[in-house]
């Protein structure tokens, strides 16, 4: 991960002096799980360029009493190795003295000073498009170039990066800018890492200060900040008393020009944004049910694995399902699981409702106790797995677990211009593939010709003409079971 800031022309010389460092000399700090470094490539009154490098300590991630280290997705998980909210952690007390704007007394003028400078940063791992990328930045004034790097492969994967670099060029004051990363790298990436506080709300207010109250994503950037309605309101009220104080705004353009109802209301974000929350919250429930339908219709469904379980939704949703005995909810995720034993824990006592039995675990993991079960489910998993190791899952699931039928609900990437997503979009920054309904049927039949299993393919969801539905289901069924 890495953050290179570059300053050129009048002034280029005090980059070192505002970030108070030396250019002579290396900078090399730990800080909590990670290494950054800082070195000079440039330095001179015309020019200047500080490489800012981090390399986070893959052991010293997993140490700590902290309840998220017992997560198994640790194993399995990039987000550490992208800028993200951590990055912006870990770099933050190298650039506090930028940050907070207090150099020595002699290069205080400079602060206020625009640079022309060239900010360079990533991998970012972003769910959204091209477009919202660059809009967030043009809008500050910044030229921007996104850039991919080829992916090579001794195997047939992909030849495109996932991850985009960003480059920005524009005149800044060299505290502005950093503080416009700190607020919008967290906002590409949409992951954040630790518990939003008042702290957080109040971070966002100081570093916001003077562009963001202005920014016409202003509604996006708060939405994948705070995330929370309660949060999002706090920062309109910090808004609202400041302008208040120093009587410089009307009433309504405390929150950049929206009224007040409109304000207090959640900020409404990009349609892709959009695109994967609304519709997708009413999609979870349609495919809980709909998954529940083909399982009542089962003769066999005695025993059920549900495979990326979460916080056990689906299968609490199984247990009401007359003739099911036994649930195990399989999930990689510690924090989920535990959400998952309070939902569960609301079952017992129920005459003739199996309690579904929480199991830690993941398709990369092999499980003998999940072998030969009437029914396993993979309700919205596939995606998530790279396509190149999806094969060796699935010759597993057909092969060493056997299940009586199983069932598959993945995207249906077509239905994404529904949504209006861009075409190199998805619904979600962890899914690895979407695949068309035409791809999601040739692979299925993959399977039916490899095993001994017939598929029949349906859809979730409301229909649209050309489309289909937004949701895809295969339903396979062993032959010896029919």
């Amino acid at each position: 991960m890495h953050l290179i800031i570059r300053a050129t022309g009048a002034g280029a010389g005090m980059l070192s002096r505002l970030l108070a460092k030396n250019p002579n000399n290396l900078y090399d700090r730990m800080e909590k799980e990670a290494r950054v470094r800082i070195v000079f490539t440039a330095s001179s009154e015309e020019e200047a360029e500080a490489v800012i490098y981090v390399t986070p300590d893959p052991v010293e991630l997993v140490k700590g009493a902290s309840s998220a280290h017992n997560d198994i997705t640790q194993y399995i998980n990039d987000r550490e190795f992208v800028v993200s909210s951590l990055f912006c952690t870990y770099i933050r007390s190298a650039l506090g003295t930028a940050l907070n704007g207090k150099t020595k007394e002699a290069y205080l003028p400079w602060v206020e000073r625009k640079l022309a400078l060239e900010l360079t940063f990533g991998p970012v791992a972003s769910n959204l498009p091209d477009r919202t990328l660059e809009e967030l930045f043009t809008a500050l004034g910044y030229e921007v170039l996104l850039e991919r790097g080829d992916a090579e492969y001794n195997f047939d994967l992909k030849s495109r990066s996932s991850v985009r670099y960003i480059r920005l060029k524009g005149m800044q004051t060299l505290q502005t800018a950093l503080r416009q990363l700190f607020v919008l790298i967290p906002a590409l990436d949409d992951y954040k890492h630790y518990y939003i506080s008042d702290d957080e709300v109040d971070k966002i207010w100081r570093y916001g200060e003077g562009w963001l109250e202005n920014h016409p994503q202003r509604g996006l950037i708060l939405k994948r900040t705070l995330r929370f309605a309660g949060a999002i309101r706090q920062y309109d009220s910090l808004m609202k008393s400041s302008d208040h104080l120093e009587g410089t705004q009307a009433p309504d353009e405390a929150s950049g020009g929206m009224a007040e109802e409109e304000a207090l209301s959640p900020p409404v974000a990009s349609a892709a944004a959009e695109a994967d929350a609304a519709p997708k919250v009413r999609l979870n429930d349609l495919r809980y049910a709909a998954i529940a339908d083909v399982v009542e219709q089962l003769s066999l469904r005695r025993s059920i694995v549900d495979f990326g379980s979460g916080e056990g939704k689906l299968s609490a949703r199984l247990a009401s399902v007359p003739g099911v005995r036994e649930i195990k909810a399989v999930e990689p995720s510690a924090t989920a699981q535990l959400r998952a034993i309070d939902r569960f824990a609301k079952l017992e006592g129920k005459a003739g409702v199996p309690v579904p039995e929480p199991v830690t675990g993941s398709l990369f993991y092999y499980d003998e106790s999940l072998r030969s079960k009437d029914v396993m489910i993979l309700c919205e998993v596939i995606e998530h797995i790279d396509e190149y190791r999806l094969g060796w899952v699935m010759d597993t699931i057909f092969h060493e677990y056997a299940p009586g039928t199983l069932i598959i609900t993945t995207p249906n990437k077509e239905y994404n211009e529904v949504y209006e997503m861009d075409q190199e979009e998805m619904r979600h920054g962890d899914h690895r593939f979407e695949w068309s309904r035409e791809a999601f049927a040739a692979w299925c039949s993959r399977w039916t010709e490899a095993y001994n299993y017939s598929v029949r393919l349906s859809g979730i969801g409301e229909f649209a003409q050309d489309y289909g539905y937004p949701t895809q289901m295969a339903i396979f069924t062993k032959e010896d079971t029919l």
